[in-house]
């Protein structure tokens, strides 16, 4: 009987101690990344903003966007192969080389498909990608803290990652 206490109670707190260990990776109910600034300098895609704050947003506001820069720094031409968001709130647009966009890009395995980017980069070409957030995308449950991630993956296995942020106020 108290052997089979001891590996009840044993149980319990690996149980328990996966949940926190689990909770801990999730910030406003959506995975983040684990670190904002983790594009490494061997990625041949770079930005020099990869993070924005929106403050505190309302949900009556209506969608909110930010455009991002991304930049091939190499000598020859990359192909920006995925765009993800984290979230179904979150959208993404990329600017072609033409000027127009291409998207919505969106969170995999959600509201259909995602696009494939299939994009060329030339090198040393600058290129805007449009993010942008519905505040009122997850109801009136949806209020408080914010952090949502777009990825970029190019064909190198390189990959950018942008962050939003904001407060979701009613």
């Amino acid at each position: 009987m108290k052997n089979k206490t001891i590996i009840s109670l044993l149980l319990i707190i690996f149980v328990v101690g996966g949940l926190m260990w689990w909770g801990s990776s999730i910030q406003g109910g959506t995975l983040v990344s684990p670190s904002a600034n983790s594009n490494l300098s061997t990625n041949a895609l770079t930005a020099l903003e990869t993070s924005y704050d929106f403050g505190e947003i309302s949900m009556a506001r209506a969608l909110v966007e930010k455009t991002f820069e991304l930049r091939n720094n190499t000598n020859q031409d990359i192909t920006l192969e995925k765009v993800t968001t984290s979230c179904m709130c979150t959208s993404a647009y990329l600017e072609m080389s033409n000027g127009e966009e291409k998207g919505p890009f969106g969170m995999i395995g959600h509201g259909g498909t995602v696009p494939k980017a299939n994009e060329i980069i030339k090198a040393g070409e600058t290129r805007n990608l449009r993010v942008v957030f519905d505040p009122n995308a997850h109801g009136p449950a949806g209020v408080g803290i914010i952090n949502r991630v777009v990825t970029l993956e190019d064909n190198l296995g390189g990959k950018l990652e942008y962050q939003i942020k904001a407060v979701v106020t009613p």
